[in-house]
């Protein structure tokens, strides 16, 4: 993908800045995308677009400090995101304060983004895959805990959803789902279950809600 976002890079001459006009925000995943020497950093540092670093529990927080220095090195706010994925609760309750702690030392000013939608898949009895909803609150719940108690700002989250109850159930759970064995007539998942549907996205939307009500900003 590196020449395709190459070829809509602009260069902005109000601003004498390069951007990527393929997006606004670009992030860089796991792999060779997010080695301090590769072609695909050395691009991202040079262009001005808002970067987010895709971030599991394979990271070392010395690791993700230097690659923030590197795609940040004037420490703009507003530059970096760190979009915490893969984890699931039990990993991210582990994890995560290690990273923040590493982040916070070293100065440096980033937006922590908790993504819950990637997880172990189960699978039903009609054989399709699907992913319990509960593991999505467990991590949202897990994320908030963890910057409560490092005294940190949870600065979002990332998710996937579709407007209609009945176009998707691909993932089991949540007040207004069909059962783990019956739910297959709404399901439009190809590849991986990530979708939430309408109940689900309100029924989480509140959830987080009412821990923002509790925080000061």
């Amino acid at each position: 993908m590196l020449p395709y976002e190459q070829s809509l890079t602009r260069f902005d001459s109000a601003t004498g800045l390069y951007y990527d006009c393929s997006a606004h925000m670009l992030w860089c995943g796991e792999g060779t995308t997010r080695q301090l020497e590769s072609a695909h950093t050395e691009f991202l540092r040079g262009i001005s677009n808002p970067l987010g670093i895709k971030v599991s529990d394979k990271m070392e927080p010395s690791d993700l400090v230097k690659l923030i220095e590197v795609l940040n090195p004037a420490n703009l706010p507003g530059r970096i995101t760190i979009i915490i994925s893969k984890m699931g609760s039990e990993r991210l309750r582990v994890k995560l304060p290690e990273l923040i702690r590493a982040v916070n030392a070293s100065k440096q000013i980033v937006t922590w983004v908790c993504d819950p939608m990637y997880g172990r898949n189960i699978k039903a009895s009609c054989k399709l895959k699907t992913r319990p909803f509960d593991r999505v609150l467990a991590e949202v719940g897990a994320f908030f805990d963890v910057h409560d108690q490092e005294g940190s700002h949870p600065g979002g989250i990332h998710l996937e959803m579709i407007g209609s109850q009945h176009v998707t159930e691909e993932w089991i759970g949540g007040s207004c789902t069909d059962t783990l064995d019956d739910f297959s007539s709404g399901y439009r998942a190809h590849c991986d279950p990530r979708r939430l549907n309408a109940s689900q996205s309100l029924e989480l939307a509140f959830i987080v809600g009412e821990r923002l009500k509790h925080r000061r900003f």
